[in-house]
């Protein structure tokens, strides 16, 4: 017997997502979200760059920018243009795998849990979007941002010693073991379990309210973009204070920290609480468009590929 589907006599032919449910959905959201994940950071990479080196800069010592601005101004003057994407192969090897757990996680936990018309309760819109969170966190994001925090970090010092992204992993594992490629992993949990919690809610929640609960209404891609701007900038400030401890939990001043607990305490006590806050605008600007385009170009491909094989 086939393990196909067979559609009932006389029934219109089933499509590909009808037939196999919710494995296809997660098959397709982690191929569509490496591809997404690859595009967008190549479009954002500058200002993660510069929200990575002024929640370096700590308060406590003699500030080395004095904004994002003179951020921008000291490394192009210093490095170059390209000076702004040091450590983007980093982010760019990083990106794929953790776009692809965090849609593909997302995909089939929302399949496990959406209702009969395919939308999410409140409560399930954030528990989905947490899974997706702590998933990327675990199996991508650790390792790819305390690789590319060192690399940045690296580049501040009067000789940086990573020659290339091969050479720094190598260093980094050689000095550290692999344990070094996995520090601050508990900020990092929180940081996008609560990330994605609170991106995917607003998202859900201004998708079912713009479509009156109608899940097979089609909405614009700018007004999806403008969606994921505002859930983007919800992120930011829900969740910046966790993504400092998170970086200098992975700086190359690390060891200084007992754990990550002991990062904020230190930085409650020594440089107050608008430290938390180091980095706010440039990541603002850039997670705005960062969540902006990875849901355009998530959705756009996703409904290509429906209609696609609507025709098949």
């Amino acid at each position: 017997m086939s393990g196909k589907i067979q559609p009932v006599s006389g029934a219109k032919p089933l499509s590909m997502w009808q037939q196999y449910g919710p494995s296809e959905k997660t098959v397709r959201g982690i191929v569509i979200g490496g591809i997404t994940g690859g595009i967008e950071i190549c479009i954002t990479f500058p200002t993660e760059y510069v929200k990575t080196q002024l929640q370096l800069d700590e308060r406590s010592s003699t500030p080395k920018f004095k904004g994002p601005i003179d951020c921008v101004k000291q490394t192009v003057k210093g490095h170059g243009f390209f000076g702004l994407y040091r450590g983007l192969s980093v982010l760019l090897y990083g990106s794929i795998p953790k776009s692809s757990f965090r849609f593909g996680t997302f995909e089939y936990l929302k399949s496990q849990a959406a209702d009969e018309r395919g939308n999410l309760s409140p409560v399930m819109r954030l528990l989905c979007g947490l899974g997706a969170g702590l998933s990327e966190a675990v199996f991508a994001v650790t390792p790819m941002e305390t690789v590319k925090v060192k690399f940045i970090h690296d580049q501040g010092l009067a000789q940086p010693k990573y020659k290339g992204f091969v050479h720094g992993v190598g260093c980094i594992v050689k000095a550290e073991g692999l344990g070094g490629i996995y520090k601050g992993v508990t900020a990092t949990m929180a940081k996008q379990g609560s990330n994605q919690a609170i991106r995917f809610f607003v998202m859900e929640t201004l998708k079912d309210w713009y479509r009156g609960g109608d899940n097979t209404q089609t909405i614009s891609k700018p007004i999806v973009g403008l969606m994921g701007a505002v859930a983007g900038a919800a992120s930011v400030y829900g969740n910046t204070p966790i993504d400092v401890v998170k970086t200098r939990m992975q700086g190359l001043e690390a060891k200084k920290y007992k754990n990550t607990l002991d990062c904020a305490m230190q930085i409650w006590k020594k440089e107050g609480f608008f430290a938390f806050y180091k980095g706010t605008v440039p990541r603002l600007s850039r997670v705005c468009l960062d969540v902006g385009i990875t849901f355009m170009i998530y959705d756009s491909i996703i409904e290509f590929l429906d209609h696609y094989w609507k025709k098949q």
